[in-house]
């Protein structure tokens, strides 16, 4: 007889969601169950009314977002024409991946969970809601609602007697295998694949622009606790143009990302550690057909290029790292603390040795040489996840400034108890560029983001941006200043005016030309920390002028920890002193600008 179908559905935004549905691939093999993984955008959804079973995974991104490769997804699940017994043959479960600190905790998986059952669908269980909030992360939810899950699944469908679970200390087969080459092909080299980008076509993540940075410039003073940079980009040839005619232009609001890459250093520990050559050129094949190997790797491709451009060692290793691991080590005691990092009951010990101080991937393999030695080739792809790209908002207009792209870019450095500096990959990447002793190429696209803006000229907008908050704002009022809007009024905060004061100069001359209305919160100034929140009560009457009565749009971007909350707490006591509602009705006023769009925020954590 076929073995029973199960397919496991993600949209994943940083790559939890893609983590944990692979986990839920590999439980299922060990199950006996014929199990295919893969993102929701890839996956034909017509085909969804012939699934037995279905487990969804998803992430909630932004302000109740669903991630960007589940949009198209998204869109379609939602028709209004779509019949309700649609999935009426389908069992599914939803597992959501949130924040409890957002509002809109898990909403993505929620209002899946929903509209699944108005299809037809037939819920295995309730919703499982991980929580990046939990002490343990999202596994404290994760682990419980998985063994619901298997006692649900195994009831349809048992594990063939004859068979049984293949244990957990049994390695499954990796995806890939890589084919070592015995001689260097010329076109193994990371410049032969990059010089096949075709510039006419619009950039993107599988084909992204190779910009030439102009200038990498430290705009915080010399004593101030933080780097941040500058940073400028030459994107004349790209087709990147203010016409949205274009889809590679970009306006204010979007978001440029960048691809980084590790450190030579890393990549040459890293190598080191497992044994690699990494002048070594290998072609990669799936083991198993319909399987495709990841687009962003050429063939054939170098060890180096796949340690420096695709493999994340810079990353916090996630829980599956050690459970892969675990099958591959041939040594006692390195095995013996892999499985228990690996298991439900090792999760404690796990976070204070791996996420509390933020080991990397690198630094764990050091720690698990006689593992690390061992591991076979084909499995580097199954352990370890790709690099990422960044985004970063776009902090000019290219009607100001065109052919040029800005970002702002806080470099990330902090100290744990371990002996090196944790590093921003992408930041500390950038960084270390310089322009002024050569050529630096850097590749990146760009893409809509969370905010929009008014396209009306006389629509007034309010614009809160704290910290390197500020930088889509700058874009919104450059680009506004050209087409001749002047109703912008921003709220601006940093430490002090001498230190972290972003375009200062830039401002002032904007406020001569009366193109713009400056509030400033230095919150180190004085004895007690004044934010921006503060500013916005004391100017109550002005921003419910222009809220109520002339209607503006309010925008709001930065960090998510307290400010976003700091801001709404401060626009309700705003909208019940000036505008005489009671409590109840403020928060529906707030509420309703959010709903028509007129409250935006960007915010990250």
């Amino acid at each position: 007889m076929p073995s029973p179908r199960l397919l496991v559905l993600f949209g994943s935004q940083t790559g939890t969601a893609q983590d944990v549905s692979e986990r839920l691939g590999r439980e299922a093999r060990r199950r006996r169950l014929d199990c295919r993984v893969q993102a929701l955008d890839s996956y034909p959804v017509v085909n969804l009314i012939s699934e037995p079973l279905v487990i969804f995974v998803c992430a909630t991104t932004g302000q109740g977002d669903p991630p960007d490769n589940m949009k198209s997804f998204w869109k379609f699940i939602f028709r209004k024409n779509l019949p309700s017994t649609s999935l009426c043959q389908m069992d599914f479960a939803v597992l959501g991946l949130g924040d409890s600190s957002y509002a809109k905790f898990n909403f993505v998986a929620k209002k899946l969970h929903r509209r699944l059952l108005q299809l037809g669908g037939a819920a295995l269980l309730p919703v499982g809601l991980g929580d990046d909030q939990h002490e343990l992360g999202p596994d404290a939810a994760i682990d419980p609602w998985l063994h619901d899950l298997w006692e649900k699944v195994l009831r349809l469908h048992p594990v063939p007697l004859d068979l049984g679970v293949i244990p957990h200390g049994v390695p499954l087969p990796s995806k890939f295998t890589l084919q070592f080459l015995q001689e260097v092909p010329r076109t193994c080299s990371a410049e032969q694949h990059e010089a096949t980008t075709d510039p006419l076509s619009p950039p993107s993540e599988l084909q992204p622009f190779l910009a030439r940075m102009v200038t990498n410039q430290r705009v915080t003073g010399p004593s101030h606790f933080q780097d941040v940079r500058l940073i400028e980009f030459d994107v004349t040839s790209s087709r990147l143009s203010p016409r949205r005619a274009f889809p590679s232009s970009f306006v204010a609001g979007d978001v440029v990302l960048i691809q980084p890459e590790n450190a030579a250093g890393h990549v040459q520990h890293f190598c080191r550690a497992v044994g690699l050559d990494p002048d070594h050129c290998f072609t990669l094949r799936p083991r198993e057909p319909g399987v495709p190997c990841p687009e962003r790797l050429p063939q054939p491709c170098s060890v180096r290029h796949l340690v420096s451009r695709y493999l994340d060692i810079a990353s916090v290793p996630r829980r599956s790292f050690f459970e892969i691991l675990a099958c591959l080590s041939p040594h006692e005691l390195e095995r013996e603390k892999l499985l228990e990092f690996s298991s439900a009951a090792g999760q404690e010990a796990l976070h204070e040795y791996c996420n509390r101080p933020r080991r990397t991937t690198l630094e764990v393999l050091c720690d698990f040489p006689h593992t690390a030695a061992a591991i076979p080739p084909d499995y580097l792809l199954d352990l370890i996840p790709p690099v990422r790209p960044r985004a970063f908002s776009i902090a000019s207009s290219l009607l100001a400034h065109p052919g040029r792209l800005q970002i702002l870019v806080a470099v990330v450095q902090y100290q744990t108890r371990l002996k090196e500096p944790r590093r921003g990959l992408c930041s500390s990447w950038l960084a270390s560029l310089d322009p002024g002793q050569g050529p630096v190429r850097v590749p990146l696209w760009v893409r809509p983001g969370g905010l929009t803006f008014p396209q009306t000229p006389d629509t007034p907008v309010i614009m809160v941006g704290p910290g390197t908050g500020v930088a889509p704002f700058r874009a919104a009022i450059q680009e506004r200043v050209a087409q001749g809007q002047k109703g912008n009024l921003l709220f601006f905060g940093c430490r002090r005016r001498n230190q972290d004061f972003y375009w200062e100069a830039e401002w002032t001359e904007l406020e001569k030309r009366g193109c713009l209305t400056l509030v400033t919160a230095f919150s180190r100034e004085q004895e007690q920390k004044v934010y921006v929140q503060h500013r916005l009560r004391e100017l109550g009457p002005l921003v419910w002028e222009l809220l109520d009565h002339q209607g503006a749009c309010f925008y709001l971007a930065g960090n998510a920890k307290f400010m976003p909350a700091g801001v709404s707490e401060a626009l309700t006591s705003v909208f019940q002193e000036e505008g005489g509602l009671s409590g109840p009705d403020a928060a529906a006023y707030l509420a309703r600008l959010q709903r028509s769009l007129r409250f935006q925020t960007e915010t990250w954590a």
